[in-house]
């Protein structure tokens, strides 16, 4: 069997390489990508970010933006604080961050990813950000210290985990008490045959294995998580998915009953209680 973490891997090095390369993206400039690179313009990736906000990045920063949400709109974060991005890839999201939370606050990334953490160094110097921090290492196992940052954000990444428990206690570890949890990622929602969830899957993120909404309260609450939300952000319909079910041989007529409405985009608050 493949190892879903070699296969991550794989695909976020190779995404790393062509954004490096300035023949990859996912912004409004050019046609968008799928949260993994696999197919055309889709509605998993495209258009998540504003002109203003990218349009102060360095090009190969939004190029190699691979995520399903804006989980810096959603974290409101505040001068002073410390934010840890998990699956920071190109850095994106760290760079954004650290504009946020100003000089006096901090913003790690954290990727396993060699290709990704050159390519986000990179950026970084571009932007000339100095209160940020790229880290190797992998979310199931953060590399920083109990209760040493404020927010969490991620974007589209603790899908891809093959232990998400792990990932969620590690979270919960790291946040101070009182901290904040605000990532974007894919969910779905209700029952769904598990040949055609995965195939719809496979075209949103092609290793992704999303959660149901419920089953991803009911982890965060198992934590320690509190006041939990799950907010829908972009639905996406059978017909999004129309030409790679075709080139699966699917009649994406005779499947739309089961996938219509039940996979979207989220962001995903809880909080780690004061004691």
């Amino acid at each position: 069997m493949t190892n879903l973490k070699e296969v991550v891997r794989e695909k976020y090095a190779e995404a790393a390489l062509r954004a490096g390369a300035g023949t990859y993206s996912n912004s409004s400039k050019a046609p968008a990508k799928s949260s993994c690179g696999c197919g055309t313009k889709d509605p998993v990736s495209s258009d998540i970010y504003d002109a203003a906000q990218i349009g102060a990045l360095p090009e190969k920063a939004v190029l190699a933006s691979l995520g399903c949400g804006n989980p810096t709109a959603l974290a409101e974060l505040k001068a002073g604080e410390n934010v840890l991005d998990l699956g920071s890839g190109g850095g994106i999201d760290v760079l954004l961050s650290a504009r946020r939370v100003g000089p006096t606050g901090k913003a790690y990334g954290l990727d396993m990813t060699d290709e990704m953490l050159a390519l986000a160094r990179e950026n970084q110097q571009k932007a000339g950000v100095t209160n940020v921090e790229f880290l190797k290492g992998e979310i199931e196992a953060i590399p920083l210290p109990d209760a040493s940052v404020d927010v969490i954000i991620s974007n589209c990444v603790i899908n891809l985990s093959g232990d998400k428990d792990k990932v969620l206690r590690e979270a919960f570890r790291v946040l101070k008490p009182g901290g904040r949890f605000a990532v974007s990622d894919t969910v779905t929602r209700g029952e769904i045959p598990e040949a055609i969830r995965k195939d719809f899957l496979l075209w949103a993120g092609c290793v992704a294995g999303s959660l149901q909404d419920s089953e991803y309260r009911a982890k965060l609450a198992a934590v320690g998580f509190t006041n939990i939300g799950i907010e829908p952000t972009r639905t996406y319909k059978a017909e999004d998915a129309r030409a790679w079910f075709k080139d699966l041989g699917i009649d994406i007529g005779k499947i739309a009953p089961y996938v219509e409405d039940k996979f979207f985009s989220a962001f995903i608050r809880a909080t780690k209680p004061l004691r």
